[in-house]
């Protein structure tokens, strides 16, 4: 199962009011499950399939005066309520909670050697073996910060991870830097996958490090850089999965596509009248593609944000309707125009196809579809749901071939160059992109 979600944990007032507030401002991040554990004396956890408020009331949250809450928001759509986390993690006769954002590459082979160790696991999620291998080598090490050096040295792939045990809070993010994830400090001390949802708290705001660890008590912080590979920090993250207010290492998400949307109308022009957005995602990168074209911009689909959570539905009729349902065209900016049609990415190609059809019965003369990343070809095991490769229409197909299945007039996509121009760094990981897996995640 592989998982795409959002973390938090904070040591301060209220902590627990304070991870619903941080969760509803995560809750791009993973719409099937929300959690939070809390310790106040004890060890409890709230948790449930849903959103945030289906799953908590604000007004539940009152009256507890935990000082240490870590929370989760969840985004894959199998599993029973025991895989939502944070999870209760049981080993060396100690519990702990952990919410964790990634994937592990070497789950199998290592869970496989703690049960041969006698470990009891009690959840399918790779998130469990975090947990196990951290409080085992707790009880070897006796010290928090040497017991996640071993973990560093043991698990391989993406995990940023936040851990409560017996009030304490320990914070890590893996050696490479797949996932993000920043500390706020300001009358407590926070943590969450973006810094957007520390911003309403007032509080001053850092990344956290690529192998770095933090150690928070009633005492005071601590942080170490244990470990550090080559950063490669998930180029998807800044084409589609954050949210656009967000600054993932140093770069802001929003200027990142903004930029993707420039660089694309630099390499790929296109004739046309109006440039419009496929609504939210494609939404900054029409900006900067209208801006450097000339062209005008406009809101040529409407979304509906009301259609909700209900249309996970098996057959294709259904999935037809949910993308009519959530998108609406309006008739007056397209009718009889040329129309530049900008997006993020094409996965399959079903819907971008459905899109299109839309806008030619809305009266569209005519539909260029231009792409602000480049073809996605290969799978993710590094913790963003792609499906795998034969699903993936760029993975088999030609540029001719994926503009005759979606019926566009034109398709185009950004360059690798251009992406990096526009994000500004190297230190990205595009497995999916070139299919170059970072060696470290699979060096067991």
């Amino acid at each position: 199962m592989r998982e795409k979600c959002g973390i938090f944990a904070a040591l301060t007032d209220e902590a627990p009011k304070k991870a619903y507030y941080a969760l509803l401002a995560l809750q791009h991040r993973g719409q099937e499950g929300a959690g939070i554990s809390f310790w106040n004396g004890s060890l409890r956890t709230v948790k449930g399939h849903g959103l945030v408020p289906e799953v908590f009331r604000e007004d539940s949250l009152d009256g507890l005066d935990a000082q240490a809450a870590i929370g989760h928001v969840r985004y894959s759509t199998s599993g029973s309520l025991s895989e939502v986390q944070p999870l209760e993690i049981e080993c060396c006769g100690r519990t702990l909670a952990l919410a964790h954002n990634g994937t592990l590459t070497n789950f199998l082979p290592l869970r496989r050697k703690y049960e041969g160790m006698g470990v009891k696991f009690r959840h399918s999620l790779d998130s469990e073996l975090l947990g196990v291998s951290f409080l085992w080598h707790l009880k070897e090490e006796g010290d928090e910060f040497e017991a996640m050096r071993r973990v560093f040295e043991e698990v391989k792939g993406a995990y940023s991870i936040v851990i409560l045990l017996e009030g304490e809070l320990i914070v890590a993010r893996d050696p490479v830097g797949f996932r993000p994830l920043a500390y706020g400090w300001g009358g407590g001390h926070y943590f969450a996958s973006e810094d957007s949802a520390l911003k309403m708290f007032g509080l001053e705001t850092r990344d956290i490090r690529p192998g770095e660890v933090f150690l928070v008590s009633e005492g005071g912080v601590e942080s170490r850089i244990l470990v550090k590979e080559e950063h490669r920090h998930c180029v998807f993250e800044y084409i589609y999965f954050a949210r656009p207010d967000s600054t993932l290492d140093g770069v802001s998400v929003y200027l990142a596509r903004y930029r993707m949307g420039r660089e694309l109308a630099k390499e790929s022009p296109a004739k046309g009248d109006v440039v419009i957005a496929v609504p939210d995602s494609g939404r900054t990168a029409a900006l900067g593609f209208a801006h450097e074209s000339g062209i005008p911009y406009m809101e040529g689909l409407i979304k509906n944000r009301y259609v909700g959570r209900t249309f996970i539905m098996p057959s294709q009729a259904y999935r037809e309707l949910k993308v009519k349902l959530k998108l609406s065209p309006v008739r007056e900016v397209l009718e009889g125009k040329r129309v530049i049609l900008v997006d993020d990415s094409i996965v399959r190609g079903t819907t971008m196809r459905q899109i299109i059809a839309m806008l030619r019965r809305a009266g569209a003369r005519e539909v260029h579809v231009r792409i602000a990343s480049p073809p996605i070809r290969y799978p993710c095991y590094m913790g963003i749901d792609i499906p795998t490769r034969h699903e993936l229409i760029a993975a088999w197909r030609s540029l001719e071939d994926i503009r005759k299945e979606i019926g566009a007039d034109s398709l185009a996509y950004l360059s690798i160059e251009g992406l990096k121009k526009a994000v500004g760094t190297e230190k990205l990981c595009m497995a999916c992109l070139t299919g170059e897996y970072p060696e470290w995640a699979f060096k067991f």
